[in-house]
């Protein structure tokens, strides 16, 4: 599929999850040997996933000799800009090709079209750094005034009606939002747009649409600059403030209840069509206990076309993520496994890849 290749793990090390091929004999640790195969994958995209890419590659790399698998996380747009120009094997991505997007990235398949395979399913958490407020509720038209600059202090009526008893200061409320075409943005602005429509008119794009805020690239940099800012608060893949040490906002959901970000949670707000793999996130359920604010990103790639000397390492591969082990491997995070008959058809889809 490729022309050429971004990068191998040794001359980007700081940009690649890799551990490097293994070549240990025998074979041990989670992944069933016949999910193995040696070579190399070049992917990038979703960085909300790379959480969950770490483990998987990880796993992957210490369980089968001679396999090298190398993800960037760049970002979804930028992930899709690589499948597209035939330097990547796969791409992550939240957001699903476009029609463009997609006529350019077949054409990159020989004989055959590429395939989007929902592997990753978790809450965008809304963390903040505020001294003296160990928790913090939001409903969603406050959440969409703040982030579109219509609320700029912690004190502000709105934030107190929220959080009745809490001590909030008079200090600037300093919003951080992604700077690089991302999935986790068009996911939340999505997210807005539709609980508070009243409050958000910005539209959902991949690109961050409102004014003023600070701006970082990709999730890790974010985090950053949350961590680092007093009165700061952003958007991020929940297992980014988990390793931040960052507090996350209750968020209220469409049954009236303030519900802290969870796999659990996010589940609940997933919803599936009787065939197919698109995945829906219903942000306006009430079930009990539900987390609106929920993303699921794609490992598009060609469904044929692939060299022949990768398609074994790709199977294996996306094989290992899609499996119940798999899956399972990546809740400790505050990921959400896919449910089991969507994991069933992803698996099965995994399975044609030639």
């Amino acid at each position: 599929m490729r022309g050429r290749r971004f990068g191998t793990a040794g001359s980007v090390a700081t940009l690649l999850l890799t551990v490097g091929a293994c070549t240990a004999d025998p074979v041990t640790g989670p992944v069933p040997r016949e999910l193995c195969a040696p070579g190399t994958l070049d992917a990038q995209g979703s960085s909300a996933q790379r959480n969950a890419m770490e483990v998987w590659t990880r796993a992957y790399q210490r369980s089968c000799p001679g396999s090298t698998i190398n993800y960037e996380p760049s970002g979804s747009g930028a992930g899709i800009k690589a499948l597209v120009a035939g330097t990547a094997d796969f791409a992550g991505s939240e957001s699903l090709l476009e029609p463009k997007e997609q006529e350019q990235a077949d054409a990159q398949c020989s004989g055959g079209r590429t395939i989007s395979l929902p592997m990753v399913i978790g809450p965008v958490a809304v963390a903040y750094r505020l001294s003296g407020v160990a928790e913090l509720r939001l409903t969603p038209a406050t959440v969409a005034r703040i982030f579109a600059g219509a609320i700029s202090t912690w004190d502000d009526p709105a934030v107190r009606a929220d959080n009745p008893g809490v001590d909030l200061p008079a200090a600037p409320i300093r919003s951080v939002h992604r700077s690089d075409d991302s999935g986790t943005t068009e996911t939340f602005t999505t997210y807005l747009a539709a609980a508070a429509p009243g409050d958000w008119t910005l539209g959902a794009d991949r690109t961050w649409p409102g004014p003023g805020g600070t701006g970082a690239e990709g999730s890790e940099r974010l985090t950053e600059a949350v961590a680092d800012t007093e009165g700061a608060i952003g958007y991020l893949e929940l297992s980014y403030a988990r390793r931040a040490g960052l507090p996350v906002a209750r968020i209220r959901n469409a049954a009236g209840e303030f519900v802290p970000p969870s796999a659990e949670g996010a589940g609940k707000a997933v919803t599936m069509p009787g065939n197919g793999l698109p995945v829906e996130v219903d942000s306006d359920t009430r079930a009990a206990g539900a987390y609106p604010i929920v993303l699921v990103t794609y490992e598009i790639l060609c469904e044929r076309g692939l060299a022949p000397d990768e398609v074994p390492l790709v199977r294996g591969f996306l094989g290992w993520t899609a499996s119940a082990d798999g899956q399972r491997a990546i809740t400790d995070l505050g990921y959400a496994a896919l449910p089991e008959v969507l994991r069933r058809r992803v698996a099965d889809q995994v399975a044609r890849i030639s």
